[in-house]
């Protein structure tokens, strides 16, 4: 969408306020030997305090209200009562929602814990990487440009990019135009950001896979050569300088 008046912006600025609190507190609340379920059950109640509905759910009949996703699965994880953290997992939690109208999106990788299998460095990357994009989008900037500018500081700090998992416009609908942001410098997109438009920003920053595949269950993404992945996102609105980063307050780069 793009923000054309006054209450157009508080409606986002409060449905951005539900989905990053709840990311924040869900990451806080994780804890070795807790079930991906009972992690999606404490976020279904905040989401709901706030009165906003899991988009997912709503969008595509998701079987959960947040995508939890641990380990080698890169995104779109199932909340399940069978699946145990333990302490040393990657983790990805990926939370959108609707409130009075309006959509946002935003996700987090963090480490459960102590680091024992040393994927921090990968998730700092990932948050580096994500505050240079979005700092660098203005109106009138290349979106390929600014996957130019992710792939090449993913492989400056020796990884790749999943290629087909890309950031959108949000705002009305959990996915609008630009349908897709890239991670890679898009040769065939010729579109630029546009001033007050809506934007999800997500990196997508990998050890060995460049695409990730679905699983049998639907919905599950891992990737198509292993390893692991870690994504952070932001929805943010589009600026002549600096953006609104509208989900800051789930803390991802304090």
């Amino acid at each position: 969408m793009s923000i054309t008046k006054e209450a157009e912006l508080a409606g986002m600025k409060k449905v951005s306020k539900a989905v990053a609190c709840t990311l924040k507190e869900m990451q806080s609340y994780a804890r070795p030997g807790m079930t991906t379920k009972q992690l999606d059950d404490y976020g279904a109640k905040i989401l709901s305090d706030f009165g906003a509905r899991s988009a997912p759910y709503l969008t595509y009949g998701f079987p959960g209200c947040t995508c939890i996703s641990v380990n080698n699965e890169f995104c779109h994880g199932i909340p399940s009562g069978n699946k145990t953290l333990k302490e040393g997992d990657l983790v990805n939690i990926d939370v959108s929602a609707e409130l009075d109208g309006f959509w946002s999106d935003n996700g987090s990788s963090f480490v459960l814990g102590a680091d024992i299998n040393q994927h921090q460095k990968l998730i700092n990357a990932s948050k580096q990487i994500l505050h240079k994009a979005v700092y660098a989008i203005k109106g009138g900037t290349r979106i390929s440009d600014i996957g130019h500018l992710i792939e090449t500081e993913a492989k400056k700090r020796g990884y790749k990019v999943i290629k087909n998992l890309t950031g959108h416009g949000v705002g009305r609908s959990l996915h609008e135009e630009p349908g897709e942001i890239a991670n890679y410098r898009d040769r065939f997109n010729p579109a630029r950001f546009r001033k007050n438009a809506v934007v999800a920003i997500e990196t997508f920053i990998s050890t060995t896979s460049t695409h990730a595949k679905t699983l049998n269950d639907g919905w599950t993404m891992v990737g198509d050569k292993g390893g692991f992945m870690a994504q952070h996102e932001h929805t943010i609105v589009v600026t002549d300088g600096d953006p609104v980063v509208l989900t800051e307050m789930n803390g991802i780069w304090n």
